[in-house]
């Protein structure tokens, strides 16, 4: 019997609005998008091949007519779809209720093309649960063509974006790098705080901290001022060291210590005691910004983990659409959470009236719900937990938690600010300051705590008890004890502040957030530190060449502007075509196009990717140059290789020096006694090893070469070392029985013992030196095992038990590099990870990212063509 189809985007969706539905209808996916703007030549059709424009995708002189076609993958989705639409009576297309979502829908009416006369419905819901699918069912709506055009014309002006400026990059910087609207924007972001950190300058001074005590344990207190006049701290010098504050004092470390000696006899009496009430407020609900960055501060979540996760919390109907840009509660929502909160916590932490959160973010997108936990009543963590995997336990009871501290009382309490003076036997007046609160009553804190990583919510929401002072009271110095400071740079950025950042800022959307940071590390921009941001230098060379030919490219406020015009497009007030054409075409000034061309010659890669960093000693300037095979310095014709690892801020001109100072790596250790031939030592691009000879231009003859042992270094490797290493590979004799010769080598996987085609590995290096004719024999004579020698040898580094899998984490050199591996899922380490200081927490976060990809596709084999 025919039934209405009803097409969502993921599998997983798909299964659960079935379950509700249930045999009334026919619920299949989409697997995402069907079609999109071709990804390369391949896919462009043989019709549109030899059109000027077909590179681009788009007929930017037809009215920027964008070309779609249905990728590959996906023909056999389509073609499911078309026979399912043939059975059915009406077509509801259940896609997310955002633009993304509206725009799937408009592609699959367009690819499916209902017959004439099906009722097509456009089914929106904000959770899935059995009363909210069917509600969606009941009140549909019709699809919204303005929704549509301002996702189209996103997604033309990132591609024009992108296929215009990035092969300016292929040929000024280095090849495959890509720009991008948000993309590069936020890497600009990165690249600016680590200029800031290079420029930056540290400034020292000191201060006093004290114990007092008054019949009560002791408090501490600070030395904010001597004679009036305020002490100096951080805020009171700039980035390059220099005092900006005139009216302070500066005490130093002998002035801090001496100060303490004229005080040692002093009495302490209380100038001034200000005590205020106390009160906080809870933090609205999350949406889509928020919730990344608490992730990332409490459950040390990337941002692209906690929407993976997230989106397997919405599709299994636990919470609601997880890409909101709104803090607001249904009223069936703040009922749930304000019932929940009076039977966990009593009625007195539950308020008279609902608490609504009317902000938003700016540029500020769909009107959905915060998110929270669905349905009309939330489930509880640890029932949950009983049904999901531990990455979607703890992200719901971090949502749960949030939603439910939204909708409950202040904190309350009092806080007392306490001066306490003091004369020094040179009559100096110098003054402490203590700080105290209690709280009285702690309102949603019973429910909810802001990331304890963030200093200033950690240090808003600390109690801090002070005894009953009096102004005119004696206190007892028990000890005063003089301390050191210093400035620091300004913080790198982590995922979760560059997300707060863009939000500030208006780039981009909430949404797009975990893409943009992800891209932006797989592309080599960025690479992590722990959990901090680090730009390299590729991303210093595009963002140069960015700001000094294309600045309104990576503008914050043009960035933030073009969200402000896709608004207008979705809400009615704007047309995409004149706004395509104005940054494409130029509207009185050049556009996109015509500023390719008019600066691509213009442009000089040899200045762009230049970093300078100073002048040496001899007023030589050094700078670091981005070339095909990584980052190199440069000083008056020498070079040296960048070591990989090593952050901006911390090559300075001192260790640029040093490095100069052996270019290469290259140490003479003296001659070959047999030839007579220079033994030299160099660090290569894969790794240290010793020379024999130099290369000689007018013979195709390479001097012998090895590699370094691992227990090697570059500067204590010895002559007699060289010589021992390059005596390899070392034959051991002959095989008795077939006079085969036997040898021992070292490879690209380790040492292993050889008799023409047939190879065993040895289990030390040392072996390659020691080994004799008839431990060769016994090693070959054994079965080859399966798989390489790394899968047998003892791992690098264990991390403990995997949260999804249970089972034990290690580090293990495989082929192409060390991996981390559960005995089921193997993941390589990234660029920035280090073997010795990966952390559990990140050893997971890898395995579940490779999870999360699914198994690689097996490869088709060819098939030959039959002859006629």
């Amino acid at each position: 019997m025919a039934k209405p189809l009803v097409i969502v985007e993921s599998p997983a969706k798909a299964r659960t609005i079935a379950r509700f539905l249930g045999s009334d209808f026919v619920v299949e996916s989409s697997v995402g998008h069907i079609r999109d703007l071709p990804k390369d030549a391949k896919e462009i059709p043989a019709a549109q091949k030899g059109e000027s424009w077909a590179r681009l995708g788009v007929d930017v002189d037809n009215g920027f007519k964008p070309l779609y076609v249905v990728n590959s993958e996906k023909k056999h989705v389509v073609t499911k779809l078309k026979s399912l639409l043939k059975e059915a009576t009406e077509l509801y297309l259940a896609t997310d209720e955002d633009r993304e979502g509206e725009s799937i829908a408009w592609h699959l009416m367009e690819v499916l093309n209902p017959p004439q006369g099906m009722p097509v419905r456009r089914m929106v819901f904000h959770e899935i649960t059995a009363g909210a699918i069917r509600e969606a069912v009941e009140n549909w709506r019709e699809l919204d063509r303005r929704l549509v055009d301002a996702q189209e014309a996103r997604r033309i002006l990132d591609r024009l974006y992108g296929y215009e400026v990035s092969p300016v990059l292929w040929r000024k910087v280095l090849p495959r790098l890509s720009a991008g609207r948000v993309q590069s924007v936020a890497t600009r972001i990165l690249v600016e705080r680590e200029r800031a950190r290079m420029r930056f300058r540290s400034a020292s001074f000191s201060g006093i901290e004290g114990r007092f005590s008054r019949q009560s344990p002791p408090f501490g207190a600070t030395l904010v001022a001597v004679d009036g006049t305020r002490l100096a701290t951080g805020k009171d010098f700039d980035d390059t060291g220099a005092r900006t504050a005139s009216d302070v004092v500066v005490l130093d470390s002998e002035g801090a210590r001496a100060l303490v000696d004229r005080l040692s006899h002093a009495t302490f009496t209380v100038k001034s005691v200000d005590e205020k009430p106390y009160k906080r407020t809870p933090y609205p609900p999350f949406m889509t910004s928020t919730l990344q960055q608490e992730a990332g501060r409490k459950l040390r979540f990337t941002t692209q983990r906690a929407m993976r996760v997230a989106q397997r919390l919405y599709e299994n109907g636990y919470i609601t659409y997880m890409r909101t840009d709104s803090t607001n509660l249904s009223d069936t929502a703040l009922n749930a959470a304000r019932t929940q909160a009076r039977q966990l916590y009593g009625a007195e932490y539950v308020p008279d009236q609902p608490r609504r959160y009317a902000k938003k973010v700016k540029n500020a997108q769909e009107a959905h719900e915060a998110i929270r936990p669905a349905g009309d009543s939330f489930r509880m963590p640890e029932q949950v937990a009983r049904e999901v995997g531990p990455d979607e336990a703890a992200l719901y009871e971090l949502i749960w938690k949030r939603t439910i501290a939204s909708q409950m009382a202040d904190v309350r309490g009092k806080s007392v600010q306490v001066r306490i003076t003091g004369r020094s036997s040179s009559e100096e007046e110098s003054e402490f300051s203590a700080g105290g609160k209690v709280i009285e009553f702690p309102g949603f804190l019973r429910a909810y705590v802001e990331g304890s990583d963030d200093p200033n919510a950690e240090l808003e929401d600390r109690e801090v008890r002070l005894p009953a002072l009096a102004v005119g009271d004696t206190v007892t110095a028990e000890a005063l004890e003089p301390k050191d400071h210093a400035t620091q740079p300004p913080a790198r950025y982590t995922e979760a502040s560059l997300v707060k950042a863009l939000e500030e800022m208006g780039v981009g959307r909430p949404s797009t957030y975990a893409s943009i940071i992800a891209t932006i590390q797989d592309r080599g921009y960025v690479w992590k530190k722990g959990s901090a941001l680090v730009p390299s230098y590729t991303a210093f060379a595009v963002v140069n060449l960015l700001e000094s030919h294309f600045g309104n490219l990576v503008d914050y406020a043009f960035t933030a502007r073009m969200e402000d015009d896709l608004d207008g497009i979705a809400g009615g007030t704007q047309e995409a075509q004149p706004w395509l054409s104005k940054f494409y075409f130029g509207d009185g000034e050049s556009g996109l196009r015509d500023m390719v061309k008019e600066r691509l010659e213009a442009i000089d890669p040899r200045a762009i990717n230049s970093i300078p960093l100073g002048t040496d000693a001899d007023g030589k300037e050094i700078v670091v140059r981005v070339g095909r095979y990584g980052p190199y310095l440069a000083r008056d014709g020498e070079t040296a290789a960048v070591p990989e690892g090593l952050a901006p801020d911390e090559l300075t001109v001192d260790k640029a020096v040093e490095l100069l100072a052996t270019p290469s790596g290259d140490r003479a250790l003296g001659e070959d006694p047999a030839t007579g031939l220079p033994v030299i030592a160099r660090a290569g691009r894969f790794g240290p090893y010793v020379q024999l000879g130099e290369a000689d231009s007018s013979s195709k003859k390479k001097p012998h070469t090895a590699s370094l042992l691992k227990d090697m270094n570059l500067e204590a490797v010895t002559l007699d070392d060289a010589l021992r290493l390059l005596s390899l590979p070392r034959s051991v004799g002959k095989d008795p029985v077939d006079g085969a010769e036997i040898t021992v080598q070292n490879g690209r996987y380790g040492p292993y013992v050889k008799k023409g085609t047939d190879s065993r590995s040895l289990d030390h290096e040392d072996q390659m030196f020691t080994l004799t004719l008839d431990e060769a024999l016994a090693i070959l004579a054994q079965p080859k095992q399966r798989g390489r020698r790394g899968a047998t040898a003892p791992p690098l580094k264990e991390l403990g038990d995997d949260p999804v899998s249970k089972k034990p984490m290690v580090i293990k050199e495989g082929r192409f590099g060390p991996y981390v591996t559960d005995g089921e899922t193997n993941a390589s380490l990234r660029s920035g990870d280090d073997v010795d200081s990966l952390t559990p927490e990140r050893g997971a976060q890898l395995l579940q990212d490779k999870r999360d990809k699914g198994p690689a596709p097996k490869k088709r084999k060819a098939v030959a063509k039959r002859k006629k």
